[in-house]
């Protein structure tokens, strides 16, 4: 069993009805190093909902065996609101049906907060400066508006996972290999954490754009050292990552167990749990920029006739898929080829086969920026 286990109500969205968040903390209240675990952001990718069962029985022999160093904070699904948004026996839960918006989109920019409060704050020591910014987070959230049950849910997100020092959001794609998005400035750790989840891609990126959770956490310490030049001063002191566990599909024990095994070993090396971690594992992940990544999208609607398989190696030119317009007389005539701007892996594809125009095909993870990728824009609905 967790140390404690709380529930922390949402804002009311109607009468008669509440929501609420489950917390698990595991360890002594405020020791470092700090792990803050999230599942289902977005409400309908459920794997990383089983992966957190499988860690907390991890966890809870830990515990027991009283090798938890740290602190880790557990949020076995982090949005009540989405996973209630049903809809003819479909749970909806990637966007906001009342108020509109991704659910991991638009998360409030706390460096814009701290920084008119920063001045004279902060001096030349370190480990200082981490404690008087960590102080300063805790305020901004503490004020941040909650007017609607979304804005509530986002704020009390950020109350529980902006102290820590590793954060880490499970989401996943519509299919996929398993994928890690971290800072470009922390490629060493997000390559073991990649490693240890058997991830072949890892994509790094310095500003993606969209403001999304893992931004919301690691962007303050990123931001303010930039903006205010002060070096290793301020230390970037959280880990921040977007952890894509295959396609919404892959919600099996197997699968679960090992991602569930290696996010312990990587707490383990992290120094949060104790024990030995054992060897590092074989390493198949290969770091690519966000902005290598080519999103292969449809020109109209139609069907999607893929022509290559997660995990295949494309080249630029190459056609990776063809969409049917169904709307011709010669069916010959109505397939449209759709084609790979980079040579890279393909690694992401969305599961629905009748698209719409603009709609995403698939991912594919290239070593080179492409020129269309846009800087601060480079996120996908």
């Amino acid at each position: 069993m967790p140390t404690s286990t709380e529930r922390v109500p949402l804002l009311s969205p109607a009468p008669g009805t509440e929501r609420s968040l489950l917390v698990h903390r595991y360890g002594e209240h405020g020791a470092r190093p700090r792990a803050y675990l999230q599942a289902a952001l977005h409400a309908d990718e459920w794997p990383g909902l089983l992966v957190l069962q499988h860690l907390m029985k991890l966890l809870d022999r830990a515990l027991v065996e009283g090798s938890i160093l740290g602190e880790v904070v557990v949020v076995p699904f982090a949005n009540p609101v989405g996973l209630a948004q049903t809809v003819n026996q479909h749970v909806l839960g990637r966007y906001d049906l009342a108020a509109g918006g991704n659910f991991n989109r638009d998360f409030p920019d706390l460096a814009l907060t701290v920084e008119k409060r920063i001045a004279g704050c902060l001096g030349s020591n370190p480990t200082d400066n981490v404690a008087r910014l960590r102080t300063l987070l805790a305020e901004a959230v503490a004020a941040l508006p909650r007017e609607s049950e979304t804005a509530a849910l986002k704020a009390t997100l950020l109350e529980l996972s902006t102290p820590s020092d590793l954060v880490f959001d499970l989401h996943c794609e519509g299919e996929a290999l398993a994928h890690v998005y971290a800072l470009e400035r922390q490629r060493t750790l997000a390559m073991e954490l990649g490693d240890h989840l058997q991830a072949p891609v890892l994509l790094l990126e310095e500003e993606p754009g969209g403001n999304a959770f893992d931004q919301a956490n690691s962007g303050p310490w990123r931001k303010l050292e930039r903006r205010f030049n002060l070096g290793t001063s301020l230390p970037l002191a959280c880990f921040a990552t977007t952890v894509e566990l295959r396609g919404q599909a892959d919600v099996h024990d197997d699968y679960a167990e090992a991602d569930a095994e290696g996010l312990y070993r990587f707490l383990q090396r992290r120094g949060v749990v104790a024990g030995d971690a054992g060897p590092p594992p074989a390493s198949r992940c290969r770091a690519t920029p966000l902005d290598g990544m080519d999103v292969v999208m449809a020109p109209s609607a139609g069907i999607v006739a893929h022509r290559k398989h997660l995990g295949d190696t494309v080249e630029a030119g190459e056609v990776v898929a063809e969409l049917v317009t169904l709307t011709g007389s010669d069916p010959l005539a109505g397939r449209t080829p759709m084609r790979s701007r980079t040579q890279g892996l393909l690694f992401a594809r969305m599961a629905e086969k009748f698209v719409r125009p603009g709609q995403a095909i698939c991912k594919i993870a290239g070593a080179k920026k492409l020129a269309h990728r846009i800087d601060g824009q480079l996120l996908g609905d």
